[in-house]
């Protein structure tokens, strides 16, 4: 048994060509601000396509680069002026930030309704009461290549290797609100092995090179690998075995061209939604 690819490349094309072509239709451009703090170079290459795509998507795009020992005082000076600026619809910064700023701090600092990632406390708390507003990217990337893809989420167990907040609990959040049955696996979790093994939709989240092996995954499940693994070679590898669990699953996908499109071509589409609901609000509010 081989199994099938899943093509996130083709999948985040025609996500992006929908939000060009949405965005066409609009009277103003979608305006999105990335944030980035200090010269970490995975963060620099994500951050260009990231700017390239929301150009070529028909936005307002631009990054606001700041030095690496900038404080947090004045990190959150920027964010407090970006808020205000009703040009802007999606404000995101770049993590991970410099040791001497706190995340938290700055995550909260966002405006709800243009933290298009998804991480703001609101954001997170919408989304565990099941009404999801801007969620995420990977972990919304993660449900588009299930249902692209035609895997079934209602009714099957999905296990989520992985507890992290940007990706584990928020995955979690969304298969549950798909009537999945959920677990949450993660390093403490008595025989990992087993506990994959019981699961229909298997996703990978934990920052480990190869660590998903054959044995570990049912015959015929859907494995969704999200780990952006680099070898001392220079390789990208995921979180899963692919040679290896290839001849077992059902369904999987490869890394690069799996999940890491998706978070693009989602993150697009948050700015879309965030634009549109932002704007109809200040609309409403001139013509009250």
């Amino acid at each position: 048994m081989t199994a099938t690819l899943i093509d996130g490349k083709a999948i985040a094309a025609t996500l992006r060509a929908s939000v060009a072509a949405r965005a066409a239709l609009l009277a103003y451009r979608p305006g999105l601000v990335v944030v980035l703090v200090g010269e970490d170079a995975a963060s620099t290459v994500y951050v260009r396509n990231k700017e390239r795509s929301a150009t070529a998507a028909g936005f307002d795009s631009r990054t606001i680069r700041l030095a690496t020992e900038t404080t947090q005082a004045a990190l959150l000076a920027v964010i407090r002026s970006l808020n205000d600026d009703e040009a802007i619809d999606g404000i995101l910064v770049q993590l991970p930030l410099p040791g001497h700023i706190a995340t938290d701090a700055i995550i909260r600092a966002i405006d709800p309704a243009k933290d298009v990632d998804g991480f703001h406390p609101e954001n997170v708390a919408a989304l565990a009461l099941g009404n999801p507003r801007l969620v995420p990217c990977t972990p919304r990337g993660v449900m588009l290549l299930l249902a692209a893809s035609g895997i079934q989420i209602s009714g099957s167990r999905a296990v989520v290797l992985g507890r992290s907040n940007i990706v584990g609990r928020p995955m979690a959040g969304l298969l549950l609100t798909a009537d999945a049955t959920v677990t949450i696996a993660h390093s403490r979790t008595r025989d990992l092995p087993a506990e994959c093994r019981r699961a229909d939709i298997l996703i990978a989240a934990v920052g480990r090179p190869a660590m998903v092996e054959g044995a570990w995954v049912r015959q015929g499940a859907t494995v969704i690998d999200v780990g952006i693994n680099r070898t001392a070679e220079g390789a990208l590898i995921g979180d899963v075995d692919f040679n290896a669990v290839r001849t077992v699953a059902g369904a999987i996908t490869p890394v690069p061209g799996g999940v890491g499109p998706m978070t693009i071509a989602c993150l697009l589409d948050n700015t879309l939604i965030a634009a549109a609901a932002r704007r109809a609000k200040l609309s409403g509010a001139a013509n009250a």
